[in-house]
């Protein structure tokens, strides 16, 4: 199986920051995009950031210019930069990563259990 670990979240003041990170281990072969996801309270879930694993990222449009989507390849593990936060912010973050268990293998997709950020006015 391939677990995911996210780390990083808590409560910060409006215009701080968080570093997330996401650790993914267990049977991995190679992992191919991987990304970030929020929910707030009472919404659907919804895109923050990807990344590829050549390095190509795509932001949604409210955080583009303040978050930072970043990985590295050899440890598994991805990264989320959060600068000038906002109260809308606010959610319990989820990693995700799109992992090939064997070579030629199918793709599969895991989810972490997610982190709270908590960003107050």
């Amino acid at each position: 199986q391939v677990q995911l670990v996210e780390s990083g979240g808590g409560l910060v003041q409006a215009g701080g920051s968080l570093r997330l990170s996401c650790a993914a281990s267990g049977s991995i072969f190679s992992i191919n995009t991987m990304g970030w996801y929020r929910q707030a309270p009472g919404k659907q879930r919804e895109l923050v950031a990807t990344i590829t694993s050549g390095g190509s990222t795509n932001y949604a449009d409210s955080v583009k210019g303040r978050f930072t989507i970043s990985r590295d390849n050899a440890k598994n593990t991805v990264y989320l930069q959060m600068n000038s936060l906002k109260p809308e912010d606010t959610g319990v973050y989820y990693c995700n990563a799109d992992v090939w268990r064997v070579p030629g293998g199918p793709q599969f997709r895991y989810w972490g259990q997610g982190t709270q950020v908590t960003v107050s006015s």
